[in-house]
């Protein structure tokens, strides 16, 4: 029977900084996964680059049945805090898109940062273990592997989501948290292209690959980004990041030119060139092989531009600034980047990430019922909720 002060289930973005932190304050650290090497979710992260925070990081880019238990540690440890850690090991990155920081050469730098931060702070780590079972009795936590049993005080779950199962990804977290009485939230794939409707997958798959900036919108809140067609149906950043907001059933309004007004467009295109067929205005603004694809599902009829009247101009334009997608579903775990739901925040203390009825129980990271936006933000979340952890535990 090994003794350990703490163990940590999950060597991901959360496990490793909570082991670091814990470490350092002088606690013996036992880091546990399931896997074969530490940070497979890091390492893929960002196409093989890591978008490992993003410099606009609040509160407000986060879903959460409780909007307000981020904010602690989002507060205590920032996306600053992170970049001075990147900085201090000489790593390279640079910032894309609203906010996005990714590395300047490659993810295997960030887990070989948190790697040699663990191994300063003298933290244990043991790949490809196989939790059993776990108990507790007198203050103290039994977790058993078939090849053994170790003992600790503290016991932090950072063990992921569902997503991205063929990482390894299991509903270990949830099902522990079940069974030490905290209540688990529904869950569901999020960050995840939206598929077809069997209708529509037969007109726009050939169009796979033809992508637009667009706005998407799902029950009231709107992402301005890039939609990509897929012989699936939909994907690109728009696409998912509204997919976190859309429930089954719902509809997806694309407004397909956000950046110029339709209407206006073709008003002054109608002056310039009225003998110009509809199709060939509308394939200066849009991909031409989407336009062809509108004339074929008949959104607008193919006449010279003078033959349009204010009403024809103004119809046309709607249906393009609110196209309305009606998604069959989601594509799933397989390829969702994170899990919507889980561990109800109403169970953890905000301060310390420690479960309120089960003292020495921590729950950090995606197994929480906290999900960012796309673009760092779930890093961020990672970061910054092991790193609240790590000072308590």
């Amino acid at each position: 029977m090994q003794q350990w002060d703490v163990i940590v289930v999950g060597a991901g973005a959360a496990g490793l900084m909570c082991a670091i932190e814990a470490g350092n304050r002088g606690r013996k650290v036992l880091l546990l996964d399931n896997g074969k090497r530490p940070g497979r979710k890091i390492l893929m992260s960002g196409g093989g680059r890591c978008n490992f925070t993003n410099i606009y990081s609040s509160p407000e880019n986060f879903l959460s049945q409780n909007k307000h238990f981020c904010k602690s540690a989002l507060s205590r440890y920032t996306q600053w805090d992170f970049i001075a850690l990147v900085q201090k090991h000489a790593i390279p990155f640079h910032e894309k898109t609203l906010g996005q920081l990714f590395c300047g050469d490659s993810a295997k730098d960030i887990v070989e940062m948190l790697l040699t931060e663990a191994k300063a702070a003298n933290v244990q780590i043991a790949m490809q273990q196989q939790i059993t079972t776990v108990s507790f009795a007198d203050g103290v936590y039994t977790v058993t592997t078939p090849e053994l049993s170790r003992q600790c005080q503290s016991l932090v779950i950072a063990s992921g989501g569902l997503s991205l199962p063929n990482l390894g990804a299991t509903a270990f977290g949830f099902q522990l948290a079940e069974q030490f009485g905290l209540k688990v939230l529904p869950l569901r794939a999020a960050l995840v292209p939206l598929t077809w409707q069997p209708s529509d997958k037969a007109v726009f798959e050939e169009i796979s690959g033809v992508s637009l900036p667009v706005t998407a919108e799902a029950n009231g809140t709107l992402f301005p980004e890039d939609m990509l067609f897929t012989h699936r149906g939909l994907s690109g950043p728009a696409i998912l990041q509204i997919s976190s907001y859309w429930q089954p059933g719902d509809n997806v309004i694309v407004n397909m030119s956000p950046d110029t007004n339709v209407a206006e467009f073709l008003a002054s295109q109608q002056q310039a060139h009225p003998e110009q067929e509809v199709k060939t205005a509308l394939a200066k603004l849009l991909p031409k092989r989407l336009v062809e694809k509108l004339l074929e599902l008949k959104v607008f009829t193919n006449q010279p531009l003078k033959a349009l009247n204010p009403k024809s101009i103004k119809q046309l334009a709607d249906s393009l600034h609110g196209y309305i997608f009606k998604p069959n579903g989601t594509e799933g775990y397989r390829t969702a980047e994170v899990t919507i739901g889980g561990v109800d925040t109403d169970g953890l203390s905000s301060k310390t990430m420690e479960a309120k009825q089960q003292p020495g129980l921590y729950f950090i990271g995606e197994v929480v019922d906290v999900t960012g936006w796309l673009g760092g933000y779930n890093f961020q979340w990672a970061w910054a909720s092991g790193w609240v952890a790590g000072q308590y535990c």
